[in-house]
């Protein structure tokens, strides 16, 4: 089955975040089964002011406009940012003729791909990563239970009601999903997976880079990716006094950056442990496997909130790829990845004293690695590698397009 797949995203390469690098495992999966993806992205592509460019080999066109007012009313930014989005995706898909429309969250872009596939006859895949509403929660723009908020949730739910079919990356949103009254065989879960050959298992710390970080000599805990509120480095912070009193030789490592790094950091000082903490800053994608090297642990101390029980993160799948000892909160989307003492070690969300035991018991059973690390590897090859992902989305197109076609 020959298709033409017009994806409309928030946003893509060369912006790193766990979206984008979604988004490419998709495209290189759905290329290898024959079909032609075009690309569009929203305003939010930030430092792009351009109509159309090539990106690491993928052409990408762009809704470049001037910067639009904020509005103290609710929503009236986001009908301004639909519209713009509205008219590029008409004119794009004029131009390409594809087969599907294939909108990613937010729902911003999934309204404008139904009216653009209502005039053209052109079928509706919306993909949901993760609830617009809940996304604002966590980033401070709004509270749950809010105007904005129930606002959100209702075009949310009345995009999902009109998608021609609903997709989603975990079984946490699905049941969502499906809880808004969207029928249980119009939903597909696409689940978060990785690409195995990315990554090796027989990586070696750099001593020279543990020397400058000055680690030499130490378990190193830690931490790689943007410091958001809802990661819970605040509670890994709390936890890490605990370690220490017990194990002096342990250090932790944050790489990183984002909202959270002054306040971090601030914390680190109060409890009087920044001598024992590394905060790098963001350090360029191509030097993260360095970092990676020099961690005995990773930690995801995610706290539990809607989005973090509903939504299944990237992190632990490509620590598992790679072989790493891991340590995550039970929180709803780490425990559909993650099986508790198998491929990893869960603790008690919220709990600074059950993370910090999880860690001392895992730290304190080394003749355990092997098998952990072991686990956690076949199981992304088996069951988590984004060939059986992508291989989903062909029952998807193939009912929806014969739907159109009828």
């Amino acid at each position: 089955m020959t298709l033409r797949i017009l994806h409309i995203l928030d946003h893509s390469i060369p912006l790193h975040s766990g979206y984008t690098f979604r988004t490419l495992s998709i495209l290189r999966e759905q290329r290898k089964l024959g079909w032609e993806t075009f690309h569009l992205t929203s305003p939010k592509q930030t430092g792009c002011d351009v109509m159309e460019e090539d990106v690491d080999g993928w052409h990408f066109y762009r809704t470049y406009v001037p910067a639009v007012k904020a509005s103290r009313l609710p929503l009236v930014r986001e009908v301004e940012l639909m519209m713009q989005v509205e008219r590029r995706l008409f004119e794009i898909a004029k131009q390409v003729q594809p087969d599907v429309l294939h909108a990613h969250s937010p729902v911003l872009n999934a309204i404008p791909a139904m009216r653009v596939g209502r005039r053209l006859g052109l079928p509706v895949v919306y993909e949901v990563r993760a609830f617009w509403e809940d996304a604002a929660v966590d980033h401070g723009t709004t509270t749950e239970g809010s105007l904005r908020y129930k606002l959100t949730r209702n075009l949310e739910t009345w995009a999902l009601k009109r998608a021609s079919h609903v997709t989603t990356i975990c079984e946490g949103l699905r049941s969502d999903i499906v809880a808004r009254g969207i029928p249980d065989e119009r939903v597909t879960v696409i689940p978060n997976a990785v690409d195995i050959e990315s990554f090796d298992i027989n990586g070696t710390p750099e001593e020279t880079l543990k020397e400058k970080l000055g680690l030499s000599a130490c378990t190193v805990i830690g931490f790689i990716g943007s410091f958001y509120a809802y990661e819970g480095l605040d509670l890994l912070l709390d936890a890490f006094p605990l370690i220490l009193f017990r194990l002096p030789d342990v250090r932790l490592l944050l790489v990183g950056g984002g909202p959270q790094e002054a306040a971090l950091k601030e914390q680190a000082k109060r409890l009087r442990i920044e001598d024992k903490v590394v905060f790098t800053g963001r350090v360029p994608h191509e030097e993260v496997q360095r970092y990676y090297d020099l961690i005995d642990v990773l930690a995801y101390p995610r706290h539990s909130m809607r989005l973090t029980e509903l939504v299944t993160p990237l992190k632990p799948l490509e620590a598992m790829a790679q072989g790493r000892l891991l340590v995550a909160s039970d929180v709803g989307g780490h425990r559909e990845l993650i099986r508790d003492g198998e491929t990893g070690m869960l603790f008690h969300a919220g709990s600074a004293t059950s993370l910090a035991e999880t860690i001392m018991k895992l730290l304190a059973k080394r003749e355990y690695w092997p098998e952990i690390r072991a686990a956690g590897r076949h199981y992304v090859e088996t069951e988590r590698n984004w060939r059986n992902s992508v291989s989903r989305y062909v029952d998807v197109y193939r009912g929806i397009t014969a739907r159109s076609g009828d």
